[in-house]
């Protein structure tokens, strides 16, 4: 029985050439599989029919949209998950929503292998191979790119003598990768990272220093969920849609980032994410009201090290797991409403209510009607200090003040 090799198929050069590079390389026949995870382009049916015209036995093609903004965006919203505390994880979550499509569509078509488009130098590479060895330890995976040292001009060569179907000779000045989430810019220029970007580079966001009427906006959440806009109720997908709309129009979510890639090199990255990062803003500031102290504490700690794992590659570790957990009870109270101000490249919360409030305005208030006794508060603050106080007394008298 002939190998069946499962590919990660986005309808670019690299992927379709991969289809017959694959086929020559390991005489396997080739399955593609594409998703649509809200990053725009082509029809899914063009894709699956160019898929199929440069050698694929078979292609399929799915609306992921919805899947991918409850399953993986919800999760990193309720985490407020900020890779290096600014990148809202773009590419990361939508790559084990590919890994598990790749995964069944291997069991479906009893495929012994899978295939991607990623090079020897990204993370993208570990996030597939992982998670697809943490779901399907059976599977073998390839790398054309990497593995078969397939060069751009060797792809444009092949897909030039096979008469493919594929634009051989229009090539971006960046690298680029979106989905409703964010969408990731690199290379070109941008790779001295003295230069500053350029207005072409953006697509998800207008030019914040435009004028412009600021936009206000009303977002409710149940457990840290959004459920509507300005009274609208709304689905995760259409809240972010909505939002990548409106904060985008205000300049929101610009990021320029050198940050530190899995494989152990720096990397200047050019993201935006307008409708994650106010999204998130609105919950982070509603969770100030509503969680408690010291578990909003440990939760920060959680919060770095989910984004770290989710980064890593490491969606279906145990560990990630086990923090999902945590992360869903942190957000059981994080419920009400949040009023924001989309405006000159910011999102500013300017009011917060909820039932589930822990902001008691009879304590914090100054004026008459405070109900905070402050008598106790001397002897708190002697207690508090004590141990600090015993060990700096001992060390100012051996000299070490």
């Amino acid at each position: 029985m002939t190998d069946r090799v499962v590919l990660a198929y986005s309808g670019g050069l690299d992927t379709s050439v991969a289809i017959g590079w694959i086929a020559e390389e390991t005489g396997a026949e080739v399955i593609a599989v594409a998703m649509d995870v809200g990053q725009g382009g082509e029809d899914m049916n063009v894709i699956r029919e160019r898929a199929i015209a440069c050698g694929a036995v078979e292609a399929e093609v799915a609306d992921n949209r919805n899947e991918f903004a409850d399953e993986y965006c919800l999760p990193a919203l309720k985490a407020n998950s900020l890779y290096m505390d600014r990148y809202p994880l773009v590419s990361a979550l939508s790559r084990p929503v590919i890994v598990k499509h790749l995964v069944a569509a291997a069991r479906k078509h009893n495929a012994t292998i899978v295939a991607h488009g990623c090079t020897g130098k990204g993370n993208d590479q570990v996030r597939f191979e992982v998670g697809i060895s943490n779901l399907a330890p059976d599977l073998t995976c390839i790398a054309p790119v990497r593995d078969y040292a397939m060069t751009r001009d060797k792809a444009i060569e092949f897909a030039e003598r096979n008469s493919l179907p594929i634009e051989t000779t229009k090539k971006s000045p960046y690298s680029i990768d979106q989905n409703v989430w964010g969408r990731a810019v690199e290379t070109g220029f941008l790779e001295d990272i003295w230069n500053g970007p350029i207005e072409d580079v953006y697509s998800y966001t207008s030019d914040p220093s435009v004028a412009r009427e600021p936009d206000e906006v009303v977002i409710s959440f149940n457990a840290g969920v959004p459920v509507a806009i300005d009274g609208r109720p709304v689905s995760m997908l259409e809240a972010i849609q909505e939002m990548n709309r409106r904060a985008g129009g205000q300049g929101v979510g610009r990021i320029d980032l050198v940050e530190d890639r899995l494989v152990g090199i720096k990397s200047r990255e050019i993201y935006e994410a307008p409708g994650a990062i106010a999204l998130m803003t609105a919950r982070e500031e509603l969770a100030n009201v509503t969680v408690e102290r010291d578990l909003a504490r440990f939760g920060r700690g959680v919060s770095q090290r989910w984004s770290e794992l989710v980064y890593d590659g490491l969606w279906f570790s145990p560990l990630k797991r086990a923090l999902d957990g945590f992360i869903d009870d942190l957000n059981s109270s994080v419920t009400g409403d949040v009023r924001m101000t989309l405006h000159g490249g910011r999102a500013v919360v300017s009011g917060r209510r909820s039932d589930e409030s822990l902001y008691d305005f009879n304590l914090a208030t100054y004026d008459t009607g405070d109900t905070f006794d402050q008598t106790l508060a001397k002897g708190f603050v002697d207690i508090w200090g004590l141990p600090s106080k015993i060990a700096s007394r001992r060390d100012l008298g051996k000299g070490r003040g």
